[in-house]
């Protein structure tokens, strides 16, 4: 007769210490891939594939929002193959999961500069955000071609903006201060 030792399994935590909102930066698939002789690709892949489990994970914990950075605005000076294979990788993710994150209730948002991304690779983000609007159980943003300095530029140029409107108003268009 053999004795079976049971696993203990981990208790769900208690949800009201959950965040609401995880946020994770995909970053290092390719590190490991090469730290196992193996192509940056398949860390890509295998990032990917980790990304579905830590999705449930958080969709089955109770936790609503889960953003991901995925690609910055530093990753466009990769090899162009490189780039390549992370746009497939996409590509092929939202065109195999997306009917699937649609009926299990997934509203999808991307993030980020969409006007670097290929006219094809935009279409498709554009149809997952459009499917998956008036979804509910469960927010998934990716973030693509971002970065801190892009988010810098934007506010400061904003701040400019409205710092203009603000002396429009004031001195109107002739210069003399407005009372």
């Amino acid at each position: 007769m053999t004795s079976q030792t049971a696993v203990p399994q981990s208790p769900m935590p208690n949800p009201q210490c959950l965040p609401n909102h995880v946020a994770i930066i995909m970053d290092g698939n390719g590190r490991w891939a090469k730290a196992r002789g193996l192509p940056r690709t398949a860390g890509h892949k295998k990032g990917a594939g980790s990304l579905q489990n830590t999705m449930n994970a958080c969709r089955d914990a109770g936790v609503k929002y889960l953003t991901i950075y995925a690609f910055s605005s530093e990753n466009w000076k990769r090899p162009a193959d490189e780039i390549n294979d992370l746009m497939l990788l996409l590509k092929h993710y939202l065109e195999r999961e997306l009917d699937t994150l649609h009926e299990s209730g997934v509203r999808m948002r991307f993030i980020g500069d969409m006007a670097q991304l290929a006219p094809d690779v935009r279409a498709q983000i554009d149809d997952a955000v459009k499917m998956t609007a008036r979804n509910t159980k469960f927010n998934l943003t990716v973030a693509l071609s971002y970065g801190a300095r892009q988010d810098f530029d934007k506010a400061h140029f904003a701040t400019a903006i409205e710092n203009f409107a603000g002396r429009q108003r004031r001195y109107g268009t002739t210069g003399e201060q407005n009372a």
